[in-house]
């Protein structure tokens, strides 16, 4: 059932984003904006806004965006860096300005795989049945969602809602305002389909799709399922914030990854097939941040 998605204390997230989709150079500004630590405040404050040269809602969407990338978070009333956001964002970090695909797959991959700040984003991309689907069947269905679990939304906030999701992630090729801004839109995820405001998810191998970038979702996935020995091979291609969900992967792409995962962690996860039961192990422990280094071209592999 749709509504087994979520866990019992979750909480249907359908605004933050003032109606904005995320731009390119925000998780910069709101990294830069935050580090050291500052009241949850700063983002409404005038010289906030007089600083990153926009108005009051623009920041506040860059605020949100910050935490729905995983770049940034609140902590004791205040926001601060992630470890991700400090080794990706920083100065001297691995892609400050994003100018690498590894780093907007992360960026997806935070937005689509939990439903915390992105509950639209989360459902389409792991609940729709099908490959396409028209906006007004995807808020018909968010709506039996939010009915059902008691959130509180309305159907004219959850239209704008799917109206953003669509403009973060479809490319567009006229003169939009934020046509040539967009970030997630890079990855090709959701295109037009059809007259009538049909769209599709596009699967299939991802060749910008990093190793490590890979690899780091596959730990983020197994810690929310409990840290088990061993995953599936059809937990990970299937399962809804599963890797081949999220990233949109064919059965074969997801199953040769996998099979190159034992080289990528030297050894502390190992590919089986056994009597059909196709499985990834768990036989040592790997730091997921070390799985992001390598997704990064002048850094080394964990492999050795």
């Amino acid at each position: 059932m749709r509504e087994s998605l979520f866990d019992n204390d979750t909480r249907g997230q359908f605004a933050g984003h003032e109606t904005f989709p995320l731009r390119l150079l925000w998780l910069k500004k709101a990294y830069d904006a935050i580090r050291g630590g500052t009241p949850i405040g700063t983002f409404q404050e005038q010289s906030a806004i007089a600083r990153f040269g926009v108005g009051r809602n623009m920041a506040m969407s860059m605020r949100y965006w910050g935490m729905a990338s995983g770049m940034i978070e609140e902590a004791e009333k205040q926001l601060r860096p992630t470890a991700l956001g400090d080794l990706v964002l920083a100065d001297d970090g691995f892609d400050p300005y994003i100018e690498r695909p590894a780093t907007v797959w992360l960026v997806h991959w935070a937005i689509a795989s939990s439903s915390r700040f992105t509950t639209t984003a989360y459902y389409a991309f792991n609940g729709l049945a099908a490959i396409e689907f028209d906006p007004a069947t995807l808020v018909d269905e968010l709506i039996s969602i939010v009915e059902s679990r008691g959130w509180r939304a309305t159907r004219g906030t959850l239209k704008r809602d799917v109206e953003v999701f669509l403009r973060s992630y479809v490319r567009r090729d006229d003169n939009a305002e934020d046509a040539a801004e967009t970030l997630l839109s890079e990855l090709g995820l959701v295109r037009e389909a059809r007259l009538g405001g049909w769209h599709e998810f596009v699967r299939g191998p991802k060749p910008s799709l990093p190793e490590g970038v890979f690899a780091y979702a596959l730990a983020d996935f197994w810690r929310r399922h409990g840290g088990p020995t061993a995953l599936s091979a059809e937990q990970i291609c299937y399962a809804p914030g599963s890797p081949g969900r999220v990233f949109k992967l064919d059965e074969d792409s997801v199953v040769t990854r996998l099979m190159a995962l034992e080289a990528t962690t030297k050894g502390a996860w190992i590919w089986t097939d056994t009597a059909g039961l196709r499985q990834i192990q768990r036989v040592g422990e790997v730091d997921p941040l070390s799985l992001v280094k390598m997704s990064y071209p002048h850094t080394l592999t964990v492999a050795a």
